[in-house]
């Protein structure tokens, strides 16, 4: 992102990995309003501050959509296992030996 040249601040990195670290295992929802009420008390450049949120939004869409695989690979891998155990050889039946 390109600053601009404004008279508003913007969140800089440290700014933005304090915040990250806050808002990272929070659903977008709240995350955006922990945002939001960290900015409130300055004069931010909005710019940057839905740059950031932008950020925030990717990260929380790519947490959800790494446990939907999870989630989908671990099914997957059931599947799988049970046919394979359903599917797998069984021994031969030892036969009865001829009684006297």
């Amino acid at each position: 992102m390109e600053q601009q040249n404004s008279a508003k601040k913007i969140l800089d990195p440290i700014e933005r990995a304090k915040l990250g670290v806050k808002v990272l295992s929070l659903p977008y929802s709240e995350a955006e309003r922990v945002i939001d009420e960290y900015v409130s008390g300055g004069d931010y450049d909005p710019a940057s501050v839905d740059f950031f949120k932008d950020q925030v939004e990717t990260q929380s869409r790519i947490v959800e959509k790494g446990s939907e695989l999870l989630s989908t690979g671990s099914e997957i891998l059931r599947v799988v296992a049970g046919a394979v155990v359903k599917n797998w050889p069984k021994p031969p039946a030892e036969q009865a030996a001829p009684r006297s």
